[in-house]
C-alpha cells in the first residue's frame, strides 16, 4: 500500500506540474531573470524588411474577399509586402476568385496533398527575407506585420509567433468559454516562455520565420506550424512571441467540433514528439528542452495517462481508508469524482441550452485530455490524414 501511495503522489505531481506548476516555476524564473537582465537595444523604427504573407488555402472561396481586404489594409509599406496564396486541391473556385486581385501571386495545383506539401512546394519561390504564415479564415490586426518584424531585429530570433484570439458572439458556450480561457492562459505562458528563452511552438494562425531557415518538412506532417517553428529552434535560434501581433479566429461551433480539431492536434503532437525527440536532450538544448518537455511533451504524453491512472488508484486508497469519513485519500477521491461530475453536468446543461459558465471549465479540461487519448489511438493506428478537415466555426 505504501508503494501505491507513492505512485499516487508521483502521478498527482506530474498532473499538477503540467497544468499549474510549470506556470508557477516559469513565473519565478522570469522574475529572477528580470533582476539580472541588462537593458536591451532600442528598436529601430525604420526596420521594415520585405515580407511575404503566405496563405495556404483549401476551398476557402467564401473567405477570399474578407481575407484579401484584411491583407490589403495591413499597416505595412505596400511595396514591401508580397501576398502569396497556395490553393492546392481547391475545387470551389478559390484560385479563380483570387484572379480578381492582380497584386497577388497564386500557386495552384489540382491535386490535394495537404497543407504542408503545399507549403513545401512554394517555399523556394519566396524571395523575401521574412515569410509570414497565416490561415485564410483568420483576420490579422492592422499592425500585425509591423509587430512581428520588429522582433527579427535580434539576430538570435529565427521565428516569431503572433497571438491567437478567439472571437465568439456566444461567450457562454462551452467551446467559446473554455477555448477562450485556455488561450488566455496559453498566451501568458508564451509571454513568460519567450522572456525566459524561447516559445515552444508557433500558432499556425499567425507566425513568421527567416526564410533562409526553412527546411522541407516531412510530407505526412500533421502539425506543420509546430514542426516548422521547432526545427528553427533546433538550429539554435529562438522563437519569440509578440501578442501585439494577433490573429482573430472564431471559436469552434461546438465542443464536438472542438474535439474533432483537438484529436487531430493531439495525433500531430504525438507525431511531433517522436520526430523531435532530439529536443529531449537537456544536456544539448538546455533551457529549450526544459521548456519543451514542461509545456508540450507532458501534455501530449504523461499527463493524460496520469489522470486515467489516478481514478482507480484513488479508489483503492479510499477503499482502504473505509470509503467514508474525513480521511485524506477519501476526500481526494470524492473531490476527483466531483470534478468529473461537474464536467458531465457541463455537458448535460450545454445540450439543454442552459448556461452555467463555471461548469464549462472542467468540461473543456476533460475534452482536452480525452482528445489526447483519442489522438494517441489515431496516431498508433495511422488513421489521421494529412489533409485537414476544417472544423465548423461559430457564426
Amino acid at each position: 500500500m505504501e508503494n501505491l501511495k507513492l505512485t499516487f503522489w508521483i502521478l498527482l505531481f506530474i498532473v499538477f506540474y503540467t497544468y499549474v506548476g510549470y506556470g508557477l516555476v516559469l513565473f519565478l524564473l522570469v522574475k529572477i531573470k528580470r533582476v539580472f537582465k541588462t537593458k536591451g537595444k532600442q528598436s529601430k523604427s525604420n526596420y521594415q524588411p520585405e515580407v511575404t504573407l503566405l496563405i495556404p488555402a483549401y476551398n476557402e472561396k467564401h473567405f477570399v474577399a474578407q481575407k484579401m481586404q484584411n491583407s490589403l489594409d495591413l499597416n505595412y509599406p505596400k511595396d514591401k509586402l508580397k501576398i502569396c496564396w497556395v490553393t492546392d486541391g481547391s475545387n470551389d473556385g478559390t484560385n479563380l476568385k483570387l484572379a480578381d486581385y492582380d497584386m497577388v501571386d497564386v500557386f495552384h495545383e489540382d491535386q490535394r496533398k495537404g497543407k504542408i506539401n503545399a507549403i513545401n512546394r512554394v517555399m523556394d519561390k519566396v524571395k523575401t527575407p521574412i515569410v509570414v504564415y497565416s490561415d485564410a479564415n483568420t483576420l490579422l490586426g492592422k499592425d500585425a506585420i509591423h509587430h512581428i518584424v520588429t522582433c527579427f531585429e535580434d539576430e538570435k530570433v529565427g521565428c516569431v509567433s503572433g497571438e491567437k484570439r478567439i472571437f465568439n458572439k456566444d461567450k457562454d458556450d462551452a467551446a467559446g468559454a473554455g477555448e477562450g480561457l485556455y488561450w488566455r492562459y496559453e498566451s501568458t505562458l508564451k509571454k513568460w516562455d519567450a522572456e525566459l528563452y524561447s516559445v515552444v511552438g508557433a500558432a499556425g494562425e499567425l507566425f513568421a520565420i527567416r526564410t533562409a531557415l526553412y527546411n522541407e518538412v516531412e510530407p505526412d506532417t500533421l502539425l506543420d506550424d509546430f514542426m516548422i517553428s521547432l526545427r528553427v529552434a533546433q538550429k539554435g535560434y529562438t522563437i519569440q512571441y509578440n501578442p501585439k501581433a494577433y490573429a482573430i479566429e472564431s471559436a469552434s461551433a461546438n465542443v464536438k467540433e472542438e474535439l474533432k480539431r483537438k484529436i487531430r492536434i493531439s495525433a500531430g503532437g504525438i507525431q511531433s514528439v517522436v520526430r523531435l525527440r532530439v529536443l529531449l536532450n537537456v544536456f544539448k538544448y538546455k533551457t529549450l528542452s526544459f521548456q519543451y518537455i514542461s509545456h508540450r511533451v507532458l501534455r501530449w504524453t504523461l499527463a493524460p495517462l496520469c489522470l486515467i491512472l489516478l481514478i482507480p488508484i484513488l479508489g483503492v486508497l479510499s477503499y482502504n481508508e473505509g470509503g467514508l469519513g474525513f480521511h485524506m485519500y477519501t476526500i481526494l477521491f470524492w473531490l476527483q469524482g466531483l470534478f468529473y461530475a461537474a464536467a458531465l453536468l457541463g455537458w448535460y446543461l450545454k445540450h439543454r441550452a442552459i448556461s452555467l459558465k463555471v461548469l464549462y471549465v472542467p468540461y473543456y479540461f476533460f475534452i482536452m485530455n480525452y482528445s489526447v487519448v483519442l489522438g494517441f489511438v489515431r496516431y498508433m493506428n495511422n488513421a489521421q490524414s494529412v489533409n485537414w478537415e476544417r472544423a465548423k466555426r461559430a457564426a
